[in-house]
């Protein structure tokens, strides 16, 4: 089975893959049933058809894409880093905060799921 993520992985540093191999396995951790592909040219999870969280790694950060909404409810815990509507960065020179990427991948799955909920209806 190729590994959809190779590319993105193999375009960084080893420094920097390493970190990014640490997020991808936070978020395997909690989204089991995920499934990896590459979403607007990023490592992505899918769960149920829908992007549950896109990540990439560069020069100077990791990036996390959980979307505005996981942006509105971990405001307060993102606000040490760079944030934009619907993305964070993380520093390489900080510790990636892999529990709080846990947290908001379990929150990304219960919205997913309460979209589905909702579209069933």
């Amino acid at each position: 089975m190729s590994d959809p993520f190779a590319d993105h992985f193999a375009s960084v540093p080893d420094p920097v893959r390493a970190r990014l191999d640490r997020v991808r396995a936070a978020i395997r951790e909690e989204a089991p049933a995920a499934t990896e592909c590459i979403s607007y040219g990023i490592p992505t999870f899918d769960v149920s058809g829908k992007h549950l969280v896109h990540f990439a790694g560069y020069a100077k950060h990791v990036g996390l894409y959980p979307g505005a909404k996981a942006m509105v409810v971990f405001a307060d815990e993102f606000a040490s880093y760079t944030h934009a509507k619907g993305s964070v960065q993380f520093p390489h020179d900080r510790e990636l905060p892999l529990e709080l990427v846990r947290r908001v991948v379990r929150f990304r799955l219960a919205d997913v799921a309460a979209g589905t909920k909702k579209k069933r209806r």
